[in-house]
């Protein structure tokens, strides 16, 4: 076992081993660490993704929760790159960015096209799912379910800070009819303080990004697509999302203009969109 710098993958596997433990033994983590001769530590720097456990730990460890080889496998195959700078997921497995999330302190993103996750209605929620096509019908409550679970975050005494800059042009998307936008607007404009609007006419050349900010971790950029969910943790690329958001800060509507911007939309008259104005409510 050697220790290294944890990742949102690590913590979030480490996480998955410490349920496992709770659910499937009646040990703590010091008395597994004796059950398996290991010090009560290294149990601990594996639960907190603190440490990269070495396929015959992973055995002994899962083999003590009862774990077959299959699940062995599944799990030694998701463990494989944990530890990675850069960590490639299919877009349906949200376990990781849940717990990403979780524990952030600070949640800093930008959506260029879309209302951010955290900050969306349910109605709204189920409507892009359907717009997008990639998730099968029978599996979207369950996805707008998981996605409206998520936003439990905002509501904790210790919720994360979080900043949202939205694109105008996502305000001018049309998802689901004129009484979800209505809502939808309204939505923000009860989170003008975390919601900051870039004006239509400003080009950002970034589809979008999410960046986690840590009390003793390294920092975590976060971006998605239809088809994969992509966890960063090169410094590199840390401080080229930090720059984005730099430029973001200067171009963007302060908090007042923001609140303005979205008025503009919650008490404009109901209309078809045609194409050349904003998507009205």
């Amino acid at each position: 076992m050697s220790v290294i710098t944890s990742t949102a993958c690590s913590r979030a596997l480490g996480d998955e081993l410490r349920r496992l433990r709770e659910t499937c033994t009646d040990l703590g983590g010091a008395h597994l660490a004796l059950r398996l001769g290991w010090h009560p530590s290294k149990v601990t720097n594996i639960e907190k993704g603190k440490a990269r456990a070495s396929e015959i730990d992973l055995v002994q460890y899962l083999t003590m929760c009862g774990k077959d080889i299959d699940f062995f496998e599944d799990f030694r195959r998701r463990y494989a790159t944990a530890f990675d700078e850069y960590v490639l997921q299919v877009s349906g497995n949200l376990r990781t960015l849940a717990f990403a999330e979780a524990t952030a302190k600070l949640i800093t993103s930008y959506d260029s096209h879309t209302v951010p996750g955290l900050v969306q209605t349910p109605e709204y929620a189920e409507a892009l799912y359907r717009i997008g096509g990639f998730v099968a019908e029978e599996r979207i409550p369950t996805a707008v379910q998981f996605r409206i679970e998520r936003q439990a975050i905002l509501a904790r005494h210790t919720r994360p800070t979080c900043l949202f800059y939205v694109h105008e042009l996502a305000l001018r998307q049309r998802v689901g009819d004129a009484r979800i936008m209505e809502d939808q607007y309204a939505r923000l404009m009860f989170n003008t303080d975390m919601v900051r609007i870039v004006p239509a006419d400003v080009v950002i050349p970034s589809s979008g990004c999410v960046l986690w900010e840590y009390e003793k971790a390294m920092p975590v950029a976060f971006s998605e697509t239809d088809l994969v969910n992509v966890f960063v943790q090169d410094p590199g690329a840390i401080a080229r999302t930090r720059l984005l958001f730099n430029h973001l800060e200067e171009v963007a509507l302060d908090a007042g203009q923001s609140r303005s911007k979205l008025a503009e939309y919650v008490s404009s008259p109901r209309e078809d969109f045609d194409g050349r104005g904003p998507r009205l409510a």
